[in-house]
């Protein structure tokens, strides 16, 4: 264990929106043609082309023209010969569509386009004031959208912080993970203040506050769980299982740890950090994210299998469905509402957001319609709603469930 010293920091400029190299896939030739040489130019400040060539596609150059509006501010002549030029070269590929079921439950998707874009907005939040919080990742800053106006604000961050996720604690100061400059921080929305704590994981991941006042951390690349006291500063961290990612806590006070590196889950104890590791069926799985019922009992996603699953903790029991789509659905993101799980099929173009009742055994799906971006995290509301982002098309979204 350590201690860490507080430092007060004023707000930053812009960090630079290119993503950390070893993040980038590698680029990709693009075929000849009138706005090769724009798609080549503008596309790839932000992503390589490797993004476009793997992409779903679309099939009219209005199509192409309405995401590229929510990546890049572009002079009407050449978002126009762009739009063109990849309807040309890039149409829908009809096999990447979700399967959507029908059913009863009816909801109302709002979305809104941050203003900073480019940014990677990502991992909303509410706070306690009702506010919508989340991260710009490339663009190291965190914003804040008012869901009764729609007005946003944007905090910059320190520029190597490139914030992955965000928790407001109870009193509405925003903490978030430095995935990039190996930090805890947090902003005092009331004064634009930052405070850092240096972790030794050099990529803080995910968080989740704790009812004993502590904030405990997952951190991928570098497989560490850690634990914050902010009372102290003091930061205790350990190695694990490769790959520590969603992370939950139950009423009981375990912290549940999905592992996207290994087919494991695991119950970590808060005072001691140990941890007790359970099993999914077939090496191949991977766990992103996970959520917790009434029961305690934990649901996830099996990422690489196309599944969702259930760990009854008492048994050891783990029982999985497929997904509506298949096995390359992808599922990301989950929560559970009331005792329904809901989730998206990240894999699918446009981007699926699933309900599934348990006590039925049933599914239902919607197509997000912003339609790309992939959900990566979503959050529980106090009203019992559900917030999701579309991060490549810079969207924050509010699902309101009737």
């Amino acid at each position: 264990m350590k201690k860490v010293l507080m430092l007060a920091i004023v707000p930053v400029l812009l960090a630079f929106l290119q993503p950390a190299l070893g993040q980038r896939p590698a680029p990709t030739p693009l075929p000849e043609g009138p706005g090769k040489n724009l798609v080549q130019n503008h596309c790839s400040s932000c992503h390589t082309t490797a993004s476009i060539t793997r992409a779903a596609g679309y099939s009219t150059p209005a199509e192409w023209r309405r995401v590229m509006a929510t990546m890049i501010d572009l002079p009407d002549s050449q978002a126009n010969t762009m739009a063109e030029y990849l309807a040309e070269h890039f149409p829908e590929d009809l096999s990447r569509r979700p399967n959507l079921i029908s059913g009863d439950t009816e909801i109302e998707i709002i979305e809104w386009t941050v203003p900073t874009l480019g940014q990677r907005s990502r991992d909303p939040a509410e706070a306690p004031d009702g506010s919508i919080w989340w991260t710009g990742m490339w663009a190291s800053l965190a914003g804040r959208l008012d869901p009764e106006t729609g007005e946003m604000e944007e905090f910059r961050l320190p520029p190597t912080a490139r914030p992955h996720t965000i928790v407001p604690d109870a009193d509405g100061n925003i903490w978030y993970t430095g995935n990039s400059n190996a930090s805890i921080g947090m902003l005092d929305p009331k004064t634009g203040l930052v405070t850092e704590y240096k972790t030794e994981a050099r990529d803080p991941h995910s968080a989740v506050w704790h009812p004993n006042g502590n904030l405990y951390f997952t951190a991928q690349g570098a497989a560490v769980l850690g634990r914050l006291d902010p009372a102290t500063g003091e930061i205790t961290e350990i190695p694990t299982e490769p790959r520590p990612y969603g992370i939950q806590v139950d009423s009981k006070g375990t912290v549940w740890v999905a592992f996207n590196g290994t087919n494991k889950i695991g119950a970590l104890d808060p005072d001691s950090m140990e941890v007790r590791f359970y099993d999914v069926p077939d090496d191949r799985t991977r766990i992103r994210r996970l959520g917790l019922d009434s029961n305690d009992k934990v649901w996830f996603v099996n990422s690489t299998m196309g599944k969702i699953g259930r760990l009854d903790p008492a048994t050891g029991e783990i029982t999985q469905w497929d997904s509506p789509s298949g096995p390359d659905s992808h599922p990301y993101a989950l929560a559970v509402i009331d005792d329904v799980v809901w989730y998206n099929e990240s894999g699918k173009r446009p981007d699926a957001l699933v309900r599934f009742n348990p006590r039925t055994e049933s599914f239902q799906s919607w197509a997000i319609p912003s339609g790309v971006g992939i959900v990566r995290h979503v959050w529980v509301t106090e009203d019992k709603n559900l917030l999701i982002h579309q991060s490549s098309s810079n969207q924050i979204g509010l699902v309101k469930i009737n």
